[in-house]
């Protein structure tokens, strides 16, 4: 079977041209994730590579889709491997059944990764500069109301409710609900 992955950064994005050029190779089951490649952490490609069996062939668009960072592609591409699944990236012309597709992999997963941190180099150097020019503030605080927030928490420490419920009433996420809790030192 061939399956493809797709991957785009943000839930804003559109996957339609990976999406395109997948099933002009005739893919017959294709996963997808809207969330950043920095990591391995993306449901749809746990649940592609536990699905890979025997004879499949697992096509992405570009390595950069499968992976921002060389240790998680290599891991990525020796999984399909031991489920004896074949992978293919349609941009780079990697198929990596040949040596020479091994090789290249390995230089196209250092190059990707590279792109990553010239990214995130270019953003930060973004922020500095809009913020010596006064454009960038940063986030705007979340507007917490302190006395919501201490029923709640008080709820949340008398195991009336766990902590997911408790950050679903106030409508955050862990991050903000944990570090307000240490800032409020409840």
């Amino acid at each position: 079977m061939k399956i493809g992955y797709i991957r785009v950064s943000t839930q804003e994005q559109n996957e339609g041209r990976q999406v395109k050029m997948l099933e002009e190779q005739g893919i017959e089951k294709m996963y997808f994730d809207k969330q950043s490649g920095k990591d391995t952490e993306r449901p749809q490609l746990h649940e592609m590579l536990s699905f890979a069996r025997q004879g499949d062939i697992i096509v992405v668009e570009s390595i950069s889709r499968l992976a921002r960072n060389t240790r998680d592609l290599l891991n990525i591409v020796e999984q399909i491997k031991e489920r004896g699944s074949q992978f293919i990236s349609l941009k780079e012309n990697i198929d990596t059944e040949s040596v020479s597709g091994k090789f290249m992999l390995t230089v196209f997963a250092a190059m990707a990764e590279l792109e990553r941190g010239y990214i995130l180099e270019r953003q930060r150097e973004g922020i500095e500069l809009a913020k010596t020019q006064g454009k960038y503030t940063g986030r705007k605080p979340i507007d917490i109301k302190e006395d919501e927030f201490r029923r709640v928490c008080k709820k949340w420490r008398s195991q009336e409710i766990t902590a997911t419920a408790a950050m679903k009433q106030l409508d955050l996420k862990p991050n903000t609900f944990y570090r307000r809790v240490k800032e409020l030192e409840l």
